[in-house]
């Protein structure tokens, strides 16, 4: 089965500048890793403003792979690391959601 990877930040700074720097760093480090199928990051719609819809984040990832064993090596990528290190300052709050589809 593949894994679907969700990750939504919630940043300190939520500038559009430091939203659109996040995601441009998604998209130069967090594309690159073997075992990708499927990559987006973008920002939250705010207009899709529903009683169901969770607002409480600014940019979001989404990873699909081709298998659980290639999201466990992402986990020890060296792009993925050096995106953390680099980002993880402007992180108020990071919530991953990981499932088998």
């Amino acid at each position: 089965m593949q894994l679907a990877h969700n990750v939504f930040f919630k940043l300190k700074d939520q500038s559009p500048a430091r939203v659109d720097e996040l995601v441009a760093a998604c998209k130069k480090y967090l594309n690159v890793q073997p075992g990708i199928v499927f990559f987006a990051a973008g920002k939250v719609c705010k207009e899709l403003n529903r009683d169901v819809n969770d607002l409480d984040w600014d940019v979001g990832l989404h990873l699909i792979f081709k298998d659980k064993a290639s999201h466990d090596s992402y986990q020890d990528d060296p792009t993925h690391i050096k995106f953390i290190e680099e980002q993880k300052h402007n992180w108020a709050k990071v919530r991953v959601f990981d499932s088998l589809v």
